[in-house]
């Protein structure tokens, strides 16, 4: 069993790391398709088997041990079964997509959620509005203020259908 790192063919951007046994590594070279080894299962999986989010293999790469393998793929979608295109995106990013898609009664984000992107959308704006006063006015909310501007445009980004991870490559692109 070797731990499998898979990384995206087109920008180097880390998704996932998995397991596999020789099976799912002779599996994924005959195929062209992600297998790995499934511990909570106990089985072998072809990824996107339920979602359909398959991962095409461009390159397989040991390490100088032999004991590692880089996966080099083209993501059909999402990576993580959160939706997340990669399963290292921000921890506060996977909660917020976690609570629009599954709504649990009580949660602040699932009741944003409910009232669509026009609603998320206005209390981005008010938060927004806020930071922008607290700025102005130097009255020491500012950090606070800015917390709840992100946490709120991450909503909307949710609840829009947009992968945070989109936003940080049109970031990166404007940079070049």
């Amino acid at each position: 069993m070797k731990p499998a790192i898979v990384q995206d063919a087109r920008d180097g951007r880390v998704l996932m790391l998995a397991w596999m046994d020789e099976e799912a590594e002779r599996l994924t070279r005959e195929t062209g398709e992600a297998w790995f080894w499934s511990r909570s299962r106990e089985r072998l999986w072809k990824k996107g088997e339920s979602s359909g989010n398959t991962l095409v293999v461009e390159e397989i790469r040991e390490d100088c041990d032999d004991d590692t393998l880089l996966l080099r793929v083209h993501p059909s979608g999402p990576t993580c079964h959160t939706g997340s295109r990669s399963c290292f995106a921000p921890e506060l990013w996977r909660t917020v997509v976690e609570r629009v898609r599954e709504r649990p009664d009580g949660s602040y984000v699932a009741a944003l959620a409910a009232g669509g992107v026009g609603q998320a959308a206005q209390k981005l704006v008010e938060e927004a509005g806020e930071a922008a006063i607290s700025a102005a006015s130097k009255d020491g909310r500012l950090v606070e203020e800015a917390a709840d501007v992100l946490f709120h445009l991450y909503v909307l980004l949710a609840v829009a259908g947009v992968d945070i991870a989109d936003v940080e490559d049109e970031l990166v692109s404007r940079r070049r």
